[in-house]
């Protein structure tokens, strides 16, 4: 097993930063996962660890091990593509076993490596067949297995879930956990699906144009995002975001957008008394936003008048695009509720969750 450490890492393409001076500590058996939009540099991260790219600057460990230097085959590590690779002509057993017998491991070790990892991940039944003859799903197990069966000391993915259709991609994420918690060995995951990372990862570390904006477990990004951008990708559907404006009214403190108006509670308005006069974003999460007869008891809850949008029945839930003012925003909402298009009607925002970010820095208001 093993731990992983970024220090001061830095990949330039020409006159592009694909990865800007990443610090960052992977613990042993840890199940990290890089999340980020396209070209964010999550890819070419995991690329640099694994020995495909060279450094431009600083130093990565394998445990204690600077590998740096190091071909990709000494580094003990195992990585699983977004493309299967594997081959056609070759039968299940073949494919898991190839890369064991390059490296002239004897025959019975061979077996033993191939029918453990078969078993762990179910393909014990399809070890004679060839490719071909295999779902998208097992397809994947396969390359995932041919991974274990070198038995390393970090397993890379690199968005292996990405050409697998939505109901297989929840049961590859449900089949991978339970992979990491069996093996007790560190996983290194890098996916653009924020969903992915949430339900997988021990930590997150969300990545920008090359930076690494925050790193945290899943529940602290979802619940104290350090900036607008991860604020704003971190949940589904994204945070809502509205241009206002902090204003003391009598003995209140106010969120006011020039359309709405809602006042802070009391216990929370201390922290931002030094932006009052001040403009701000204040953001709030779609699921923070309820049909006022149904909201949930307990809360601070503030109506505000909108106009329905959209409506999308989710089955379980409905989502409403509503606006107001400039602003177009997003509600989900109790499937009870019975708002059509072109209403104006009122909704409640529950200001025990809402955020404040400073508009020049993006950064949250704490």
């Amino acid at each position: 097993m093993a731990s992983v450490t970024y220090e001061h890492v830095t990949k330039e393409f020409g006159s592009v930063v694909a990865v800007n001076d990443l610090n960052l500590q992977i613990d042993d058996k840890e199940f990290l996962v890089f999340v980020g939009p396209s070209g964010c540099g999550k890819t070419t991260a995991l690329r640099l660890l694994a020995g495909l790219e060279e450094l431009t600057k600083g130093t990565i460990k394998i445990s204690e091990r600077v590998v740096n230097d190091v071909p990709p085959k000494d580094r003990d590590i195992a990585m699983v593509f977004q493309s299967y690779a594997l081959y056609p002509h070759l039968s299940v057993f073949e494919n898991l076993a190839f890369g064991l017998k390059l490296r002239k491991t004897p025959k019975a070790e061979i077996k033993r490596r191939v029918g453990d990892a078969a078993e762990i991940l179910g393909i014990t039944d399809y070890l004679n067949r060839k490719p071909r003859q295999l779902s998208g799903g097992q397809r994947q197990r396969v390359a995932v297995g041919r991974a274990i069966v070198r038995e390393p000391k970090v397993f890379l993915f690199d968005e292996p879930l990405s050409n697998l259709d939505a109901k297989l991609r929840v049961a590859m994420r449900a089949e991978l956990s339970k992979l990491h918690h069996r093996l007790q060995t560190t996983f290194i995951y890098v996916t653009h699906d924020q969903t992915e990372a949430m339900t997988m990862a021990s930590r997150i570390a969300v990545m920008n144009n090359g930076v690494l904006l925050q790193l945290d477990t899943p529940q602290n990004l979802y619940d104290q995002p350090q900036n607008m951008f991860v604020a704003g990708f971190i949940g589904s559907p994204a945070m809502n975001f509205f241009r206002a404006r902090l204003r003391k009214d009598g003995g209140r403190l106010l969120v006011d957008s020039g359309d709405f108006a809602v006042p802070v509670p009391a216990e929370r308005a201390r922290q931002f008394q030094n932006y009052v006069d001040r403009p701000v974003v204040f953001g709030v999460r779609p699921e923070d936003i309820f049909n006022p007869a149904f909201t949930p008891p307990g809360i601070h809850a503030e109506n505000v008048e909108v106009k329905v949008d959209v409506t999308e029945l989710m089955g379980n839930e409905i989502f409403l695009y509503l606006i107001s003012g400039p602003n177009i925003f997003i509600a989900r909402v109790d499937p009870r509720t019975n708002f059509h298009i072109g209403d104006t009607v009122q909704v409640a925002f529950n200001m025990d969750n809402f955020h404040l970010f400073d508009p020049e820095t993006e950064l949250a208001i704490r």
